[in-house]
């Protein structure tokens, strides 16, 4: 898809890039991306994603925004209190970039989340439960579609794409156990903003290496980061041939 004259200078420093070509740019203004919970990742994600020039976003997310949002959810302000996340989300975005952002109202769940999972190029899981992260990884899987997910708590966070039509692991190959109602909460552990405006910025950086075949994506690998310390490690996910959701038997 060319760029117009104006895209060209919107996107010129990223076109300077060492390795970075122009067809880069053109992958991502023909890429489509669902964005699952527009929270803390989220808004970070989403801002990066319309900024860097994404054709189209889909935003998910069933949560009004609420006053302890606003301290590490950049996308709101005191005027949105009260409203949904996702139109809100999409009202900021719409206004700043040239991007086509469509909302899916409510939670995400079963004909609509995998309407919602095959309609796109990629899937973002910004969420913060695992239920909704299992459902994501098996309609990922059913469609064939790369799951970019990342998670964040307190001041550690972590980074991993999954894409089992690529040999690669998916999800449940390195949470297999699905037992958990939900993960670690910011209401009940904490956070600090910047944190996951960090993972939440990674993660956009994935999302463009995936779609775009620029540099070296994680798949297969599974970065793992405690910003207390400035601590990170990046570990080898191999792919179980037990795996409920994408092994032999599933």
């Amino acid at each position: 898809m060319p760029l117009s004259d104006d895209e060209l200078l919107r996107y010129s420093r990223q076109l300077i890039l060492p390795g970075f070509e122009l067809e880069h740019q053109e992958r991502l203004k023909a890429s489509s991306v669902l964005v699952v919970g527009c929270g803390g990742l989220g808004s970070p994600l989403a801002l990066y994603l319309a900024a860097a020039g994404i054709g189209r976003l889909v935003l998910a997310d069933g949560d009004d925004v609420d006053v302890s949002n606003l301290h590490r959810q950049i996308l709101y302000g005191e005027g949105d209190i009260g409203q949904p996340k996702a139109s809100s989300a999409a009202q900021h975005l719409n206004a700043q970039y040239h991007c086509a952002v469509d909302v899916l109202p409510g939670y995400l769940e079963a004909k609509a989340l995998e309407h919602g999972v095959a309609a796109v190029d990629l899937v973002a899981d910004a969420t913060d439960n695992f239920p909704t992260r299992y459902a994501l990884n098996r309609a990922c899987l059913r469609s064939a579609t790369p799951l970019v997910s990342a998670a964040a708590v307190r001041t550690e966070g972590q980074l991993a794409t999954f894409h089992a039509a690529s040999d690669g692991p998916c999800y449940r190959c390195l949470y297999p156990r699905e037992g958990e109602a939900s993960a670690l909460s910011c209401r009940e552990s904490g956070v600090l903003g910047p944190v996951v405006g960090v993972l939440g910025s990674l993660q956009a950086l994935e999302v463009i290496r995936v779609l775009t075949g620029w540099g070296e994506s994680l798949q297969g690998r599974l970065l793992l980061m405690d910003l207390a310390g400035h601590e990170q490690r990046l570990l080898t996910v191999g792919r179980r041939p037990d795996c409920p959701d994408c092994g032999s038997t599933a």
